[in-house]
């Protein structure tokens, strides 16, 4: 019985981040073919592909012995005989029917079927979509049009489309071949991979076994010698397995054609994926200028907007920046593709971040790790640069002439910016007195380098919580395994939730959109086996406790008296 972590593994990479739970888009020389039946590639675990065609074959015998025998018996009188053969004709005719009806029950019905059927198999997918097709024409054959013209016209345009479909079904299921396990298994040995047991999965296979030699001598030879024996390309995972707090290696195989598939379907690199970007970059722009202007001193003139928004907007294109640069440089060294950018528009803090997904296969745990951390860090270092910079020029945080002026109306309800609050100073004391920084009934001062230096902290400690395929998800999967990756992340989705019972609506939309838009593991790395050294657990450790500080909640003003407050907007103002 295979372990449910190596299962969760592969299916991450078949439905997170598949549509084939979906849409099966298959794309044979130039020709795309979309089976729309959502509940194909629903599937559990399929024993063996002999389980699968022995159930077609019984269900083929049975319609055979299910037509009407050829009887013998002769009638004494003509008429009779011909009118008795005929009756007996047609109710065999008819009995036939209903029983091939209920025999050829949808599959998805048949709980039996859907027992030993459980991975996404694209040859099953295939197998059965192409009986359907053929009951349909079938069922369209024995229908009668009744002399309508258009009838008849309709089936025929139905019933080419269905020939098309057909055809084309049939060359992908010349192309999507379950891949022979007996010739695979000749190509493990002593000097790569000792394999001493194997299983069916997908159109490819588990083998169960442990490494002879390092992982990276084992790797390109083996994929080699599986390629060549399976007569096509193929990819291979190397995990662990853990059974009974028994842990195996294991080494599983798969088609290349369906990775590149499944890849391909989820792809962003294209006209449309850029133009979201492009989009997202304008919308993002946008808010930031919306949220700048609400920290701008009363009467201000439009000279006074530029002159303290550029700074601020200076301050973001840096940190995206570099950031974006640094992510890139990771990701290349790793041969990592990585999709569009896309930014994130808040009207709160201006931007939330940035997002992408991988396009190609990880090659292993440590590029899993390095990538969202080469993006963290470096949108860390360049913010605190910032503002350790404009503390430097203007000797503290409330700035000069083109000071923002941060309203207390900004923090309210928000405990995931008690950070900025902490920094910059309160408002008021606890006796409700305006202290001397700030200016009453305006806010409190703050230089607008050293404001984006801040803001870029606290958004990248967003970016760094432990959910789904954020960059702190991510790592802590990288860190910790999938299984404890995907409990951290429930946990920081809960306390989100928590935080926008509070009336925090920075918690409520993250919460919202890192579960929904960001939810699900990430796709695994080929080699998962291969530990993380040592200095990655002090780097995850340090970012950790970083991202604790800058989100952790203070008293300062943050929170209202009562604790389930309605959300304040600032639009209200």
């Amino acid at each position: 019985m295979a372990s449910s972590i190596v299962h969760s593994t592969f299916f991450s990479l078949c439905s997170n981040r598949n549509p084939l739970k979906r849409q099966c888009v298959l794309t044979l020389k130039g020709q795309s073919l979309t089976q729309q039946k959502p509940h194909l590639l629903s599937l559990r675990k399929r024993t063996s592909t002999t389980v699968l065609f022995s159930s077609l074959q019984d269900q083929q015998q049975e319609e055979k012995n299910s037509s009407p025998p050829t009887s013998t018996a002769v009638a004494p009188a003509e008429g009779a005989e011909k009118s008795s053969h005929h009756a007996s004709k047609g109710s065999e005719l008819d009995e036939a029917q209903k029983k091939e009806e209920q025999q050829e029950v949808d599959w998805k019905e048949d709980e039996e079927f859907k027992k030993f059927m459980g991975n996404p198999s694209i040859e099953a997918a295939l197998e059965l979509e192409k009986k359907r097709i053929y009951r349909t024409i079938k069922q369209m054959e024995r229908e009668t049009d009744g002399g309508n013209p258009v009838k008849r016209l309709w089936n025929n345009l139905v019933r080419d489309r269905l020939e098309g479909e057909k055809e084309r079904l049939e060359k992908a299921e010349e192309t999507f071949k379950a891949l022979d396990l007996n010739k695979l298994k000749s190509c493990f040995g002593f000097d790569t991979f000792f394999a001493v047991d194997v299983r069916r999965f997908g159109d490819g296979g588990i083998f169960i076994g442990n490494l002879r030699k390092p992982i990276e001598e084992v790797m390109p030879k083996l994929q080699k010698k599986l390629s060549e024996a399976a007569g096509r390309e193929v990819e291979i995972w190397f995990m662990e397995e853990r059974n009974d707090d028994i842990t195996k290696q294991v080494c599983m195989v798969q088609p290349k054609a369906e990775i590149d598939l499944q890849l391909e379907a989820t792809k962003l690199s294209t006209p449309l994926g850029y133009a979201g970007a492009v989009a997202l970059g304008v919308a993002t722009f946008g808010t930031i200028a919306i949220m700048s202007g609400f920290f701008l001193k009363p009467g201000a003139s439009f000279d006074d907007y530029i002159s303290d928004v550029v700074p601020l907007f200076g301050g973001f294109l840096s940190i995206l920046g570099v950031s974006e640069i640094a992510t890139r440089l990771t990701a290349d060294r790793y041969g990592v593709k990585l999709s569009p950018s896309f930014l994130v528009p808040s009207n709160w803090t201006g931007c939330l971040g940035v997002m992408n997904d991988y396009e190609s296969l990880l090659p292993n745990k440590m590029a899993l790790f390095d990538i969202p951390v080469a993006r963290t860090a470096s949108a860390y270092l360049t913010s605190l640069i910032l503002a350790v910079s404009a503390f430097v020029v203007d000797g503290s945080f409330n700035g000069g002439d083109n000071a923002l002026y941060i309203r207390p109306q900004f923090f309210y309800n928000n405990p995931l910016l008690s950070f900025v609050q902490l920094v910059i100073g309160p408002y008021a004391d606890e006796l409700g007195n305006v202290l001397p920084n700030a200016v009453e009934g305006v806010g409190v001062p703050v230089d607008p380098l050293a404001f984006a230096g801040l803001l870029g902290m606290v958004v990248t400690s967003l970016n760094l919580l432990p959910i789904g395929r954020l960059e702190g998800g991510r790592i802590a999967q990288a860190l910790f395994g999938r299984s404890t990756a995907a409990l951290l992340s429930f946990c920081t989705s809960l306390l989100l939730g928590i935080g926008a019972l509070s009336g925090s609506v920075l918690c409520l939309a993250w919460g919202l959109f890192a579960t929904v838009f960001r939810g699900g593991e990430e796709i695994p790395a080929k080699d998962e086996i291969t530990p993380l050294d040592n200095d990655r657990y002090a780097w995850g450790f340090v970012l950790a406790i970083i991202c604790f500080l800058t989100l952790f909640p203070n008293g300062g003003g943050t929170f209202s008296n009562s604790f389930l407050d309605p959300p304040f907007f600032r639009g209200g103002l």
